[in-house]
C-alpha cells in the first residue's frame, strides 16, 4: 500500500473545506493555493464527488463544499473515494489470489497489518484535522505578524 499523490491531494482538499466548511470553494482556489494542476485537481473532485463526500453549486458564487459534517468523514472514505478497498497484499482481499493461501504463515500478519492500518484511518476525523489546521494557520499568522514588526 502506498499513499499516491491523488490520495494525499484528495485528503488536502477535503481538509480545505473543512476549514472552510460554510463557504463554496473552487477547484482553482484551492489548486492556486497548494499548487496543484487544476486539471488533475478536477478528476479528484470527481471522484470525491460520486462517493458523496462533497457536492458542487453552480454559479457565480458555486463551488464545493462537503455533504455532510467533518466529523463523520474520515481519511478511510478518502481513501476508499480514490482508491477503492485497501489492501497492502493482493492475498489480503482477493480470495484464490495465490496459491499458498490456505497454507500461507504470512497471510494472517499482513490482515492483521491491513486491519490496523484501516482502524486507524477510520479513527481519523477531518473535524480533528481541520482543528489541528486551524490551530497551525493561526500560530502561523501569529509568527508572521511578529516577524513583521
Amino acid at each position: 500500500m502506498k499513499i499516491t499523490k491523488e490520495t494525499d491531494y484528495a485528503i488536502i482538499c477535503v481538509l480545505y473545506l473543512a476549514v472552510r466548511r460554510f463557504d463554496y470553494v473552487t477547484v482553482a482556489e484551492i489548486a492556486d493555493s497548494y499548487n496543484i494542476p487544476k486539471a488533475f485537481l478536477s478528476k479528484i473532485f470527481q471522484k470525491l464527488s460520486k462517493a458523496n463526500l462533497i457536492f458542487s453549486r453552480q454559479g457565480k458564487k458555486g463551488g464545493f463544499k462537503l455533504t455532510g459534517q467533518p466529523i463523520d468523514i474520515t481519511l478511510m472514505d478518502i481513501y476508499n473515494a480514490i482508491h477503492g478497498c485497501l489492501a497492502i497484499n493482493i492475498c489480503v482481499n482477493q480470495k484464490g489470489a495465490c496459491e499458498r493461501m490456505t497454507f500461507c504463515g504470512i497471510k494472517p500478519i499482513w490482515n492483521e497489518i491491513n486491519q490496523i492500518i484501516i482502524d486507524r484511518l477510520k479513527a481519523t476525523n477531518f473535524a480533528d484535522l481541520a482543528q489541528k489546521e486551524i490551530e497551525r494557520l493561526y500560530h502561523q499568522a501569529k509568527k508572521n505578524n511578529i516577524n513583521s514588526n
